[in-house]
């Protein structure tokens, strides 16, 4: 229902906010006298590449960052050339507009949209700040009948962020190109965020596993009636020593004091045997009362963390289907550090609460929550369903990926004004003396809860999976001090200690809010930058880092240090937190950051003398234990022994390359195999191994005799045949013969038509070519059998379309069913390889992804992330037929 906003008669209101989704929901709740447009996003910005730079700017030496760094730092801002017709059509509505409303996002980046906006538009008529951080008929109306001043602290803040990483990209990506590699990126919290994952993976090289024994006894009671009648315990103590557990070795793999007996398997299996027919009885039972309370609602972080958990979401996808449950008004504002709801909030929790899980859940009192955030800005709210009432998620009338995300965010809202999870937590110890004297403890832990409280509603994942959720119960026997036991079963168990798990995109998240680097707003765009560029790839959802990855960050550790601590990356957040409330200002903070003060050095001094900076040995990292070493290429990492070399397959981890991998690799065909000689041609034929797979060439005559201070033009130089290899043959069993076949294609087979037919062997597969005409073969070997009569019978049937070109193939694997299409996932082979499909979407796996290992979280992943990038659906028009002209109206009286 439209609102009546006080809008008089002929006057007219321009409201502009970021997006068309929201924009369009907003003009459905504002009556006559509002338009509501769009900006699309910023409308201008730092230029981009250097056509993008004014004319009279170009001779000045700053030009190419964008930023006067002579003068105050002045941003150099540009409309962006897509964004011309946009900004055209925002001055022509302004032009009948009595008052502009800025409606932009309540955060830093929305305040300078809406600063941009007012510099770029220059109104001549009233202009107004309207905020709100849901939208809602009521929130819309109280947003314009409450508008505010622009908060040029929060500009100032936002630009300067804008500043600070314009100069760090421009200024340390080009010291990459030079002494890494061309094109590649550097950013203020991208290249820490790398750093953390490069981190973890040399741990995990560094790391040496341990292993340790103890014995898993089966205790039982003897009582009938007891549910349950037995319970396992393990072994903690031999003779009051403590038996070693994973906690007690360094990563190293030795202990970490001498206090504890580290039992081996075989010392262990004679205390088993000692142990046999031995009386136990129970030492100590040591109750506790357990309490769990709710979790906090979500801020962005949380979100993020809990999306990727339970519904496999990316941090970026997350955030995008968020973005449009805002922009449709179904959840608060999702850029958030605040966990506080608004009385209104929490009355509807309390509300629902009460409604489905009655009163007897939720408290007298309201809870309310506080961050424990140091950098939270308390501005928003938590994310929560938006309205002054709860929708369930039945009630919304959302389906897919944001139903179920919706649900999340509702269950946890709920669930925080519920009451506590109670319950009991039980340690049982037990006694016993073996055949020779010795005395064991065993332990045993156990919780009942009693009362589920929130847990009725919502329980939160966690990133280890073999984590107990918060409302498991182990149940243990009744028991009382004294009772007792006998052994049903008595095994001996080993263990080994693991290296630290890899980051998931959710505990990178928390890792970097822990951190306080960057602000949780940026973290996904941050998550999908560094997977975009290669610096980062996923195996399931761990994040594995590239070795391209360990040459940027050893670049920037050695030569860069400032800039990828975390410190002080931590320190320069809070340096625009001061600047937001006027606490910094902008000019000296940057000029401290670029030109450095009391001796410190500052960014330009840092990228200035690069000469000490050795390309080679940034790139290279020897394996431990070995003359090897791993060098980033150009065309990527590869072993160097002595100057043997050896290509590193792409899908090997850092970790995984260890000694033992590497004299593998080694000991493989290197591919340049001399065969033989063609008895045609008399060239040499060899085998060889390219980075796009093994194939078989032709040395000609001209190469051999070339030197590298004579060399042949390119335009005039012979070409050598060249052929790959048949997926059928490997480089170590292709034969002279098979090489000589493989370099007779591309082989005529016959004349049709008057037009020549000609058996091509192309990236998709076999194919038969006539003129501009093709028909695919089913097998590679058909190349060198198929007729010109077999091929006339190809070119006289219609030209098959699309996957179904030959008769389907059985998927590789079956997954499981999609939460979001609620249909069956398979994955397939497909000509540009492996690829997961629910019958509707298709998507490529990913470096990292196998089809052994690829999980049906990960597959849901991927499709959900093809599904937002797949093109909207073009609108059909129907041409009409052009009306007769009318004839001229005379104009109307004036009155």
């Amino acid at each position: 229902m439209p609102a009546n906003n006080g809008s008089t008669g002929g006057t007219r209101r321009l409201v502009i906010v970021e997006s068309p989704a929201k924009a369009k929901t907003i003009k459905d709740y504002l009556g006559a006298g509002y338009m509501v447009e769009s900006s699309i996003g910023h409308i201008r910005d730092l230029p981009e590449r250097a056509d993008d730079i004014p004319e009279k700017y170009k001779g000045e030496p700053w030009a190419r960052l964008g930023v006067n760094v002579e003068h105050e730092f002045e941003p150099l801002y540009v409309v962006n050339p897509d964004k011309r017709s946009q900004v055209s059509k925002l001055k022509q509505l302004l032009k009948d507009a009595d008052e502009l409303y800025l409606a932009t996002d309540e955060d830093r980046e929305g305040e300078a949209i809406a600063w941009h906006l007012r510099e770029v538009l220059k109104p001549k008529v009233p202009v107004h700040r309207m905020v709100f951080h849901e939208i809602t008929p009521q929130a819309i109306r109280d947003a314009v009948a409450n508008p505010r001043d622009l908060n040029l602290r929060l500009v100032d803040a936002q630009e300067t962020r804008r500043i600070l990483d314009r100069l760090y990209g421009y200024e340390v990506s080009p010291v990459l190109w030079k002494k890494v590699k061309p094109r590649l990126s550097a950013g203020r919290v991208q290249s820490v965020a790398t750093r953390l994952v490069v981190e973890r993976e040399r741990e995990r090289m560094a790391f040496t596993s341990a292993h340790y024994w103890d014995l898993q006894a089966l205790f039982d009671t003897g009582k009938a009636e007891e549910r349950p009648r037995d319970f396992t315990a393990s072994l903690t103590s031999v003779d009051g020593k403590r038996v070693a557990q994973g906690r007690d070795f360094a990563t190293t793999g030795l202990l970490k004091t001498n206090d504890v007996l580290h039992l081996s398997e075989a010392a262990a299996g004679e205390l088993a045997g000692r142990l046999q027919g031995s009386s136990f009885a129970v030492k100590s039972v040591e109750r506790k009362p357990y309490t769990r309370k709710p979790y906090a609602p979500f801020r962005t972080t949380t979100l993020q963390q809990e999306a990727s958990r339970k519904l496999g979401f990316s941090a970026k996808y997350t955030m995008q289907v968020a973005q449009r449950l805002y922009e449709n008004g179904f959840i608060t504002y999702m850029r958030t550090d605040s966990i506080t709801l608004s009385e209104t909030a929490v009355a509807a929790a309390r509300s629902q609460a009460i409604k489905l899980y009655g009163s007897a859940y939720v408290p007298d009192k309201p809870r309310v929550y506080t961050s424990k955030v140091k950098s939270a800005q308390e501005a928003h709210e938590a994310i929560r369903p938006s309205g002054e009432e709860f929708r369930t998620p039945g009630e919304t009338g959302l389906n897919g990926d944001q139903f179920r995300l919706y649900e999340l965010i509702w269950q946890r809202t709920v669930s925080s004004q519920m009451k506590d999870a109670v319950g009991e937590s039980v340690t049982v110890k037990v006694r016993g003396a073996s055949a020779t004297g010795e005395n064991v403890e065993f332990s045993a832990s156990g919780r009942t809860i009693t009362f589920y409280g929130f847990l009725k509603a919502y329980v939160e994942g966690a990133d280890d999976p073999s984590t107990d959720r918060d409302d498991s119960e182990k149940r243990l026997p009744n028991l009382t001090e004294g009772d007792a036991l006998s052994v049903s079963r008595l095994d001996v168990a080993g263990h080994s200690t693991k290296p630290p798990a890899r980051y998931t995109e959710a505990s990178l998240v928390k890792e970097m809010e822990d951190r306080e680097i960057g602000r949780p707003s940026t973290y996904a765009s941050i998550i999908g930058t560094i997977l975009d560029r290669g610096y980062v790839f996923k195996k399931g959802t761990a994040l594995v880092p590239s070795f391209l990855a360990f040459a940027v960050v050893n670049l920037l550790e050695q030569h860069f240090g400032n800039l990828v601590d975390y410190d002080f990356t931590a320190e320069m957040e809070k340096v625009l937190d001061d600047i937001a409330n006027d606490r910094a200002e902008r000019v000296p903070e940057l000029q401290r950051f670029y030109y450095g003060e009391d001796g410190d050095e500052g960014l330009k001094e840092m990228v200035t003398d690069l000469g000490d900076i050795d390309a080679k040995e940034i790139s290279s990292f020897p394996i431990r234990g070995t003359d090897i070493v791993i060098r980033v290429g150009r065309y990527g990492p590869y072993l160097d022994r002595g100057g043997a070399r050896v290509n590193v397959p792409e899908d090997t981890t850092p970790d995984e390359l260890t000694a033992e991998k590497a004299e593998e690799l080694f000991s493989r065909p290197t591919g340049d195999r001399e065969m033989g000689t063609d008895p045609v041609t008399g060239h040499k034929i060899v085998a060889k191994d390219g980075r796009f797979g093994p194939y078989v060439t032709e040395i000609l005559p001209t190469q051999e005799e070339e030197t590298p201070k004579r060399r042949t033009k390119k335009a005039d130089a012979a070409k050598p045949r060249t052929s790959s290899l048949f997926k059928s043959m490997s480089l170590d069993t292709v034969t002279l013969e098979d090489a000589l076949k493989l370099l007779s294609i591309p082989r005529v087979v016959g004349e049709l038509e008057g037009e020549e037919v000609v058996a091509y062997n192309g990236k998709f597969g076999p194919y038969l070519k006539k003129a501009s005409e093709t028909r695919s073969l089913t097998a590679e070997e058909e190349l060198f059998t198929v007729t010109i009569e077999q091929a006339k019978e190809l070119f006289s049937q219609p030209k098959p379309r699309g996957r179904g070109r030959a008769a389907a193939a059985p998927p590789l694997r079956e997954l499981g069913e999609d939460p979001n299409s609620k249909k069956p996932v398979v994955v397939k082979e497909g000509r540009f390889g492996p690829y997961v499909t629910d019958g509707e979407t298709n998507a490529s796996l990913r470096k990292g992804d196998t089809v052994e290992e690829i999980t049906i979280e990960r597959a849901a992943e991927l499709l959900a992330e093809r599904r937002e990038r797949a093109p909207a659906p073009k609108k059909t028009t129907t041409r009409k037929a052009p009306a007769k002209k009318a004839p001229a109206k005379k104009p109307a009286a004036k009155s």
